[in-house]
């Protein structure tokens, strides 16, 4: 199979322009066309829906896309191996993360990676919908969930601490729980679906979190939202510290129980899919980001 008709196929996918992606390998747009037509043709299926303004993906073209682009990230490993090709970074980088998250701490620190590898172009998806990494090409996820895909590598960014919160104004109003058994008596908030979270002190498991009774009467699959309704003074909630770190220094949430975490196993998680070849364009975004947050995670600074 020629790996430049796949490059242009990937290009031609990702700028959805078959003259635009033939002008950035240097060919004329009738060549461009051609060689597309005779990957096509090799496959036995049509690849692209052609139209006189751009092109889409086909069904076949959105299956065979991430092989196309594992089979050039092979082709550049290994000539990155024998020495040969470019030292530096290049490509598009499809990266999807929880939007929460991105938004307060990766976002911020995109100028810094732009501007220390311009020939890297980022294709963000900032969403709490947990894409599936094969199917939407990506090339590496943020996942804060415990690591049970066996078809995944990953390396921890941070760890995931979750604590219990709640606002100044219930806490006056419905009073400060002093044990988990007391628990049952507040208004509590359920994050994605009814649950109950054993809760760990300094001497070992003590009580849970459970969202499961009638005193939970608020369930949420969004962790802003969340957030927002404990500060609004809906009830007691089960968030990251990383997502509440900043309300609890100026006193808008109150950490409830604080000498109890929810014991999860969730961590910080940058994952790829297991087959791929660690790109230099993955290999350093995730330096970056251990490098700016995981090294000394923002939300530990007092």
């Amino acid at each position: 199979m020629d790996t430049e008709c796949l490059r242009l196929f990937v290009l031609a996918a990702e700028k959805s322009n078959i003259s635009a992606a033939g002008k950035a390998l240097g060919l004329a747009p009738s060549i461009a066309s051609a060689r597309l037509a005779k990957l096509e043709r090799s496959l036995g299926s049509d690849l692209l829906h052609r139209s006189t303004r751009k092109v889409s993906l086909s069904q076949e073209g959105v299956e065979f896309l991430p092989y196309a682009r594992e089979i050039l990230a092979q082709e550049d490993a290994a000539r990155a191996a024998l020495g040969h090709g470019k030292p530096e970074a290049t490509g598009t980088l499809r990266f999807t993360a929880p939007s929460t998250f991105a938004q307060l701490y990766i976002v911020p620190l995109l100028p810094e990676f732009m501007e220390r590898h311009p020939g890297i172009r980022l294709d963000l998806r900032l969403s709490d919908v947990k894409y599936d990494l094969i199917d939407g090409s990506f090339d590496l996820a943020l996942r804060n969930s415990a690591m049970e895909d066996t078809s995944l590598k990953g390396r921890k960014l941070a760890d995931d601490t979750r604590i219990l919160c709640a606002s100044p104004g219930y806490l006056a109003a419905h009073g400060v729980p002093t044990a988990p058994d007391e628990l049952q008596q507040h208004q509590l908030i359920g994050f994605a679906v009814r649950t109950a979270k054993p809760l760990m002190s300094p001497t070992g498991p003590e009580g849970v979190f459970d969202t499961r009774g009638p005193n939970a009467r608020l369930t949420m699959d969004n962790g802003l939202s969340q957030k927002l309704a404990t500060l609004a003074g809906a009830g007691i909630s089960a968030n990251s510290l990383w997502s509440v770190h900043q309300e609890l220094k100026t006193g808008t949430l109150i950490r409830v129980l604080p000498n109890h975490i929810v014991d999860d196993p969730s961590m910080l998680w940058l994952i790829y899919p297991k087959s791929n070849v660690l790109t230099a364009k993955v290999r350093v975004f995730i330096d970056f980001l251990l490098e700016k947050i995981g090294k000394a995670p923002p939300w530990l600074n007092p």
